[in-house]
C-alpha cells in the first residue's frame, strides 16, 4: 500500500508538470514574460536573457491538485493539508507579483524587500494563528534525542523567522538551470519519509506531491533551461518545506536536511559582512553557486554537485532522525 501511494503521488505530480509545460511555456512566451538577467551576474548567463519566467505557477497548480486528489483517496485531509497549501499558495502569490513587476514593469529587483518582508510576516501570523487554534505544541526537539524545550512565546517567533529565512534561503538557490529544482526534490523526498515514518500520512502525500511536480517541472528546468520557476516557484518552494518542517515538529533538522538552502544564505551573509567591514569579498559571487561558476566550473557540473551535497545532507537527516 505504502509503495503504490508513493508511486501514484509522484507519478502524478510528475505528470501534471510535464503535460501543463508544453501549454505554459508558449503562453510565457506569447506575452513575453521573459527572464531579465541583472548585468553583475555572471556574463554567461546573459544569453538566458527572455527565457520565459514564473513557471512556478506550474508546479503550484501541480502540487495543489496531486495533494487534493491523492489526500482524499488514501488519507483524511486534516489542518495539515490546509495549512501546507495556505503557505504554498501565499508564498506563490507574493512571488507571483514580485515576478509580475519584474517582467512587465521591467523592475529587474520586482517588490522591494520591504514589501516583500511584509507579505513573507503576514502569511507567517496567519498560519501561525490558525496553528494556535488546535493547540500546536511550542516545544522543540533536538534531533536524535528525547531531549526538547519548550520555547512558550517564543515559540511564533520562531515559526516568523522559519518562514520568512527559510522562503528567502530557498529563493537564493535559484540561481542555476535545474538547482533547485533537485535540491527541492531531495530535500522533500527527506520529510516524507520522515512524516510518513511518523504516521503523518497527510504532509507525507503532500511532500511526495512536490517531489513529482518539481522532478516534472525539473524536465524543462535542467540545463539548457527552457523555462524558469521564478520567485513564485521558489518562494512558495521555500515556505512550503518550512511548513513541513514545523508541521512534523522537526524544526532543528530542517538545518540539516536543508543543508545547501542554509550554505548558500550563509555564503551572502558572509559575503556581505566581509565587504562593509573590511572592504573585500570572501567569494568570488554570492550565492556560493555563482563563486564556483567564476572559478570557471560549468553550470552542469556546480548543479550536479550541488544535487550530491543535498542528497547528503538528506540522508544525513534521515539517518539523525531514525537510526540514532
Amino acid at each position: 500500500m505504502l509503495e503504490q501511494v508513493v508511486l501514484f503521488t509522484i507519478l502524478m505530480g510528475f505528470l501534471i508538470s510535464v503535460l501543463l509545460s508544453p501549454i505554459f511555456i508558449p503562453f510565457l512566451r506569447r506575452l513575453k514574460f521573459g527572464q531579465s538577467i541583472r548585468d553583475e551576474g555572471p556574463k554567461s548567463h546573459q544569453k538566458k536573457s527572455g527565457t520565459p519566467t514564473m513557471g512556478g505557477v506550474m508546479i503550484i497548480l501541480s502540487i495543489i491538485i496531486t495533494t487534493i486528489v491523492m489526500t482524499n483517496k488514501f488519507s483524511e485531509p486534516g489542518i495539515e493539508t490546509f495549512l501546507l497549501l495556505f503557505v504554498t499558495i501565499g508564498y506563490g502569490l507574493l512571488g507571483f507579483l514580485d515576478d509580475m513587476i519584474k517582467v512587465v514593469l521591467k523592475r529587474n529587483l520586482g517588490l522591494t524587500s520591504k514589501q516583500k518582508l511584509i507579505g513573507q510576516i503576514i502569511v507567517a501570523v496567519i498560519f501561525y494563528f490558525v496553528l494556535n487554534q488546535f493547540e500546536f505544541s511550542t516545544e522543540v526537539r533536538l534531533p536524535g534525542t528525547e531531549l526538547s524545550f519548550d520555547l512558550g512565546w517564543l515559540y511564533p517567533v520562531l515559526i516568523l523567522f522559519m518562514l520568512v529565512g527559510g522562503s528567502n534561503a530557498v529563493n537564493l538557490t535559484d540561481g542555476l538551470d535545474g538547482l533547485l529544482s533537485g535540491c527541492a526534490a531531495i530535500a522533500f523526498g527527506a520529510f516524507a519519509v520522515l512524516a510518513w515514518n511518523n504516521s503523518q500520512y497527510d504532509i507525507a502525500i503532500f511532500s511526495v506531491a512536490v517531489v513529482g511536480s518539481v522532478l516534472g517541472f525539473l524536465v524543462f528546468n535542467a540545463h539548457p533551461a527552457k523555462v524558469f520557476m521564478g520567485d513564485t516557484g521558489s518562494l512558495a518552494l521555500g515556505g512550503a518545506i518550512v511548513a513541513v518542517a514545523i508541521l512534523t515538529k522537526l524544526e532543528i533538522l530542517l538545518i540539516v536536511i536543508g543543508g545547501v538552502f542554509v550554505i548558500e544564505t550563509l555564503s551572502v551573509i558572509i559575503q556581505v559582512i566581509s565587504f562593509k567591514m573590511t572592504g573585500k569579498r570572501v567569494f568570488k559571487m554570492s550565492p556560493l553557486h555563482h563563486h564556483y561558476e567564476l572559478n570557471g566550473w560549468s553550470e552542469w557540473k556546480v548543479v550536479v554537485t550541488f544535487w550530491a551535497m543535498g542528497l547528503l545532507f538528506a540522508i544525513l537527516g534521515i539517518i539523525i532522525e531514525v537510526w540514532l
